[in-house]
C-alpha cells in the first residue's frame, strides 16, 4: 500500500470514529435544550483557567529540556515552547500530526540531529503513559467503583498487562547491543554503507535516550510530568464553575482528577484529531452515568471544556506557526539534512 493510500485510510478510519462518536453522543439529546445550557453557561469561569493551559505546555517545554539536556546541553525554553504548541496545534487539526512536526520545527531551528529529537518524543510518550497508568491505578484504588460505573466494560487487567508488555517490548527494542547485532546479522552481510548509515543514525536516536542513564534527574522528571497532569486537572476543575456543578452536584477538584483520567485515556487511544467526539463521548458518559447530569448540561460541560483547550492549542499554536514559517507539512526528503547533523552539547 503506498503512503498516500496509508494516509488516506487514516483519515476515512477517524472520520469514521469522529462520526461514530458524535451520533452516540447526541442520539438522545435535546438540541434545544444543550443550547440553552451553551447559552446560559458563565464562560468567564471558561476563560479562568486560558493562563494554567498555557502553563501545563510550559512545563512539558520545561520537561523536554530537561531530557534533551544530557544529549544537547542546556537550551532556551522559548523554542521547545514553540516547537511544542505547533506540535499541539497540528495534532488538533491533523491525528498524531504534531508528533512528528514538534522535534522537525526544533531541529530546524536549533540545528540538532531530528533523530535524537524523535527519540525523545517517544520517551516523553511513554513517560505520560506511565504517569497516566499511575493516575488510573490511584483513580481504580479510590474511586474503583464510580469508574467502573462510567466504563462498565472496563477489565484492569486488560488494560494493564498489554501496556506493560508494550513498555517491555519498547525497552528491549531500543537496548543497543540488541539493535546492534541484529544491525550486523541482517544488515552489514547485504551493504556495510547501508549498515553504517542506519548504525549512525541510531546512535544519534538513542542520544535522545540519554537522560536514562542520569538517575539524578529522575526526581525532576516526576516533578514536572506530575506538574503537567495537575496543571491539566485544574482547568476541569474551574470548569465546574461554568454549570455551577460544584454547588448543584456539589463535584470536587477529587471529581476532576477521575474526569482527567478518564479523559485521558480517550486522548490516548483516540486516531480522531484532538480527541473529538471521542472526548465528548466519555466525559458526557461519565457526568451522566456518575452523578446524575442530564445528557444536555453533561455534553454542554464536554464541549465548552474541549473548545476551550481546541481553540488555545490552534490560536497559540497558530502564532507559533507562523514565527516557525511553516506553510506545509514536510516530507520525508525535508528532514534529510537534520537527520544527518550532529551537534555536541554545549
Amino acid at each position: 500500500m503506498s503512503e498516500k493510500k496509508k494516509k488516506l485510510t487514516r483519515y476515512l478510519i477517524a472520520l469514521v470514529i469522529v462520526v461514530a462518536s458524535v451520533y452516540f453522543t447526541v442520539r438522545r439529546v435535546d438540541l434545544v435544550k444543550l443550547w440553552h445550557y451553551l447559552v446560559n453557561a458563565n464562560y468567564f469561569w471558561a476563560i479562568v483557567p486560558i493562563p494554567i493551559m498555557l502553563l501545563s505546555h510550559w512545563v512539558r517545554a520545561l520537561r523536554w529540556r530537561t531530557m534533551l539536556e544530557p544529549a544537547i546541553g542546556k537550551r532556551h525554553t522559548w523554542n521547545l515552547f514553540s516547537a511544542v504548541m505547533v506540535g499541539y496545534a497540528f495534532n488538533n487539526i491533523l491525528p498524531r500530526g504534531g508528533e512528528f512536526l514538534r522535534p522537525y520545527v526544533y531541529s530546524r531551528r536549533e540545528k540538532v540531529s531530528f533523530s535524537t529529537l524523535f527519540a525523545t518524543i517517544m520517551l516523553e510518550r511513554v513517560i505520560d503513559l506511565i504517569t497516566l497508568l499511575l493516575l488510573f491505578g490511584g483513580v481504580f484504588f479510590f474511586f474503583r467503583e464510580q469508574l467502573k460505573q462510567a466504563i462498565p466494560n472496563l477489565q484492569i487487567d486488560k488494560i494493564l498487562l498489554p501496556t506493560i508488555l508494550v513498555i517491555v517490548a519498547l525497552i528491549f527494542c531500543f537496548y543497543p547491543p540488541f539493535v546492534k547485532f541484529m544491525l550486523r546479522v541482517f544488515i552489514k552481510p547485504i551493504s556495510g554503507k547501508f549498515f553504517d548509515k542506519i548504525s549512525g543514525i541510531f546512535d544519534r536516536f538513542m542520544e535522545g535516550f540519554t537522560i536514562l542513564r542520569r538517575p539524578s534527574q529522575y526526581v525532576r522528571l516526576i516533578l514536572e510530568s506530575l506538574s503537567i497532569w495537575l496543571f491539566y486537572t485544574m482547568p476541569m476543575f474551574i470548569m465546574f464553575f461554568c454549570f455551577n456543578f460544584q454547588s448543584v452536584y456539589h463535584l470536587g477538584f477529587d471529581n476532576a482528577i477521575l474526569l482527567i483520567v478518564i479523559s485521558g485515556i480517550g486522548f490516548t487511544v483516540a486516531p480522531t484529531p484532538g480527541a473529538i467526539g471521542v472526548y465528548h463521548f466519555l466525559i458526557q458518559t461519565s457526568l451522566i452515568r456518575l452523578y446524575g447530569i442530564s445528557a444536555e448540561e453533561a455534553l454542554a460541560y464536554a464541549t465548552v471544556t474541549h473548545a476551550m483547550n481546541f481553540l488555545v492549542q490552534v490560536i497559540v499554536g497558530g502564532l507559533f506557526v507562523m514565527r516557525e514559517n511553516i506553510k506545509k507539512l514536510p516530507h520525508e526528503e525535508d528532514i534529510k539534512d537534520e537527520k544527518d547533523l550532529v551537534t555536541s552539547p554545549e
